[in-house]
């Protein structure tokens, strides 16, 4: 699944001191990530420097995240830009889909999150004392109250219904014009994720399901959900919508698809293209 960890990721927050390859710098401005041109040709890579320095960026912090193969990886703020190259870009992650390695993309989402939670959690939201890295965790410290502040991650459910040869979709009013995809929503304190299933649904559209199936889970960087997709069955009830929420939701089929479906950078397409591959060799 896209941004899922490559095998030769291995996550740390301490360097293991074993290589001297030059670390890769996954360096933030607000939400964009600086990459490097290669050449003349559409490709591009993350930084591959001793020091950011040289590349006229200077940083006020820098985390270590883990080890690509033997090379370090850092995610960091910029503080300042001097005299950027100019094979320098500044991009959003979802551009980069397809013209980043498959690998150093997925890096890269992992390393956005860490990134925006230090970014957002640089005083304690118990007393407001300016918090410090541990040096043991991925973790903030109040040294004051000693309150902790891990990364976030908020879990949110999707799922593809399916009706006989039919599955339901919906759009919601920030889609793109045409758009339709699987119902999703947070999950709630107190919740496993088949009740949030349940609610969600239910809410949204009106309907009962049955049957949930577990399908894939995938890291989503915008800023810090954890999308975990299942399938379900349909049970009972007419599609009733909930306007605050959805603008429509219909039922669909293999012969009957939505104008535009999600990008192949999300698991919802991915739900959606094995739903159709099951219909297809049922």
């Amino acid at each position: 699944m896209i941004f899922s960890t490559p095998r030769e990721f291995t996550p740390a927050t301490k360097e293991t001191g074993l290589s001297d390859a030059s670390p890769l710098w996954f360096i933030f401005k607000k939400n964009e990530l600086l990459v490097l041109q290669k050449d003349a040709s559409d490709g591009l890579e993350i930084p591959n420097l001793k020091d950011p320095s040289e590349l006229g960026i200077n940083i006020g912090s820098q985390q270590l995240i883990g080890h690509y193969g033997d090379q370090p990886c850092y995610t960091a703020l910029a503080s300042d830009i001097s005299e950027e190259h100019d094979s320098v870009i500044w991009s959003g992650l979802r551009a980069l889909f397809g013209r980043l390695d498959d690998g150093l993309f997925s890096i890269s989402g992992r390393a956005y999150q860490i990134a925006d939670w230090y970014r957002t959690h640089r005083y304690c939201g118990h007393c407001g004392t300016k918090n410090t890295l541990q040096d043991s965790d991925r973790c903030l410290i109040c040294p004051s109250c000693g309150q902790l502040h891990y990364p976030r991650v908020s879990p949110a459910v999707m799922v593809m219904i399916q009706k006989g040869d039919q599955f339901l979709l919906a759009r919601s009013p920030h889609f793109i014009p045409g758009m339709y995809s699987a119902l999703a929503g947070f999950a709630e304190p107190g919740e496993t994720l088949e009740e949030t299933v349940h609610r969600e649904v239910y809410e949204e559209v009106g309907i009962r399901v049955k049957n949930i199936r577990y399908f894939a889970s995938q890291p989503w960087p915008f800023p810090h959900s954890l999308m975990i997709a299942f399938h379900a069955d349909y049970e009972s009830g007419d599609i009733n919508i909930d306007p605050t929420e959805i603008e429509d939701a219909d039922w669909f089929s293999a012969d009957k698809l939505p104008d535009r479906l999600p990008g192949q950078i999300s698991i919802s397409r991915k739900l959606i293209e094995a739903t159709l591959h099951e219909l297809k060799h049922h």
